[in-house]
């Protein structure tokens, strides 16, 4: 019996379905229904491999020890030479000693220059020029009442007024009705929606985080991963600050839109390789009942898997009413 039919043995007669196994062992899915398969390339290599094993067997029921060691022997890759080892030398190499600064010939050049600076400013300002007076002050003092109007002018064409203008909405804060996990399918796919409220309340040890992955494009398993935010009406973004985990690594999007699909968000604003505060400034956006923050990249995470963290989202922008 194989490695995957022996753990999909076991799940059954643990009366256990594959989603159970995954909530108790955060495994996705799809990667345990490809491990019963006998399929380890999702698992993202090796090491992910045999640490999926491990887990899955404690939550079935089974020994992991003979499975690991199955694994070892049919499955895992041959250790390959380190680049470190390949490009060792096979002798010695002598180190070669720096040339030394020397200082005094940098100290004359410096001197020179400055000499050279102080000569051509004394050059190219005379003293005229010190004295010169400003234009603004040899004017004329009967310009300034030749084309006084008389007062029947003035009535006849007010100045526009604080009261002639048309009225804009001030930029002010904006605070989402709900927030909620989102996927490629969304709602239904999102990760751990259990924590999503927390996004926005600014305890970065108390944070929503994504699902982790085997690689930084969700080991090839979807497109992306985020939270949808429900403004309750239109409302137009002047701008938006998310907090994420302080490693960089994550491209994200803000996309906005009228109702809730992925389709339908378009994107607004982006950011590349980021990490701590993110300040995203939406061009073209129109007003839109939600917004979506969309992970397309994910960093590295402290278990040598990739997973991002929002804990503060802190949005400006103007409500449209209705």
């Amino acid at each position: 019996m194989t490695i995957g039919e022996t753990l999909a043995k076991a799940r059954r007669d643990a009366g256990l379905t594959v989603t159970q196994v995954s909530e108790r062992t955060r495994i996705r899915q799809a990667i345990i229904q490809a491990i019963e398969r006998d399929d380890y390339t999702p698992s993202g290599g090796d090491f992910y491999a045999r640490g999926n094993i491990r887990d899955i067997a404690r939550v079935v029921g089974t020994d992991a020890v003979p499975l690991i060691a199955e694994y070892d022997a049919t499955v895992r890759e041959p250790e390959e030479i380190t680049a470190a080892e390949a490009l060792e030398p096979a002798m010695p190499v002598r180190a070669v000693e720096p040339r030394r600064t020397n200082w005094t010939v940098v100290l004359a050049v410096v001197l020179l220059a400055a000499f050279g600076f102080l000569g051509y400013r004394l050059a190219s300002s005379p003293a005229r020029h010190q004295t010169a007076t400003p234009v603004a002050e040899s004017a004329p003092a009967h310009h300034a009442t030749a084309h006084t109007r008389p007062s029947g002018h003035a009535a006849a064409h007010p100045k526009p007024t604080a009261t002639n203008r048309p009225a804009v909405s001030p930029t002010t804060t904006l605070t989402p009705v709900s927030v909620v996990a989102f996927g490629p399918d969304g709602t239904a796919q999102g990760d751990n929606p259990q924590l999503a409220s927390l996004a926005t309340g600014g305890n970065p040890a108390n944070a929503w985080n994504t699902d982790w992955y085997a690689s930084p494009d969700f080991g090839n398993l979807q497109a992306g991963t985020g939270l949808l935010l429900d403004m309750g009406k239109p409302v137009t973004i002047t701008s938006a600050q998310i907090t994420l985990g302080s490693t960089p690594g994550a491209d994200l999007q803000l996309r906005a839109g009228s109702t809730p699909a992925l389709a339908d968000l378009k994107t607004v604003a982006t950011a590349t390789n980021a990490g701590g505060v993110v300040q995203l400034k939406p061009t073209g956006s129109a007003p839109s009942r939600y917004l979506l923050i969309w992970f397309t990249q994910l960093p590295p995470n402290s278990s040598g898997t990739y997973q991002a963290f929002v804990s503060g989202i802190s949005l400006k922008g103007q409500a449209s009413g209705g």
